[in-house]
């Protein structure tokens, strides 16, 4: 086999994205024949022994599937978290374990909706990358009715220890005569840790709940609560779709209660 930068060997194996593996490496996590690895070295599969936090990866490369799931509230996109009494990948059937599968971008704990889960690394990087500005679309239900006269605080957005945090689009759903409403479609390239609960609640209107409905021009309709659903070719591809320009309003989800 021909060489290959560790971070894309880690990734080939479906231990993590690229990114992911790029941290680990910063962080002195990976070897290489017994020496700590360095950002951008070359290995050669079969040959050089690459641990990660002391364990050996496989040099084959695992099949690259890749699954969306409709994951619900109370369960954390993590591969191990003492803390949480259901990770996503125990939705998984049990024939599907042995794959070292990862999510391609993540829902906090108490979102529900379309999360990714693939064991292709190339795939994870391409997807959570910011330069791609893949799409992904919000159902967002407030505590409080939100003004259509405050959506262009929502696409200027807030900057919040540091960080600025906004979406790309946003609209009301079904707006009274007041021209206000408790539910919002919100569009997002990026994404980061708990983002549209911050931006919203900096506002002024806690979230109530918060649902993943379409990734590019991939949607959840279809597949049902705590549902995992293999992606074919043609649907992987949709992810990086740019979705229709219309706004379309999402379907009701009064039964994906847990």
């Amino acid at each position: 086999m021909e060489s290959v930068r560790i971070q894309k060997f880690i990734a080939d194996a479906g231990i993590c994205s690229r990114r992911a593996a790029e941290v680990l490496i910063a962080a002195g996590e990976v070897y290489v024949n017994g020496e700590r690895a360095e950002p951008g070295q070359k290995v050669e599969p079969g040959v050089d022994k690459v641990t990660v936090k002391g364990k050996a990866v496989r040099a084959i490369a695992q099949p690259k599937l890749t699954f969306a799931v409709h994951k619900p509230r109370g369960v954390v996109c993590s591969n191990s978290d003492p803390h949480a009494d259901m990770t996503i990948f125990d939705l998984f059937p049990r024939e599907l374990a042995k794959l070292r599968l990862f999510c391609a971008g993540r829902l906090d704990k108490d979102s529900e909706g379309l999360v990714i889960v693939t064991s292709d690394g190339d795939l994870a990087n391409k997807l959570m990358h910011p330069s791609n500005d893949v799409v992904k679309r919000y159902y967002v239900t407030l505590e409080e009715p939100f003004p259509g006269g405050r959506l262009k605080h929502l696409l200027k957005g807030v900057t919040i220890e540091g960080e600025h945090l906004k979406v790309e689009r946003a609209t009301l759903v079904n707006p009274n005569a007041g021209k206000t409403s408790k539910s919002l479609d919100v569009h997002m390239h990026h994404g980061k840790k708990r983002e549209i609960r911050q931006l919203f609640l900096h506002l002024g209107y806690p979230v109530k709940r918060l649902r993943r409905y379409q990734i590019g021009a991939f949607p959840l309709r279809g597949i049902p609560l705590r549902g995992v659903k293999q992606l074919s070719t043609k649907e992987i591809s949709s992810l990086f779709t740019v979705p229709a320009p219309h706004w379309r309003t999402p379907v009701s989800t009064t039964s994906d209660e847990n």
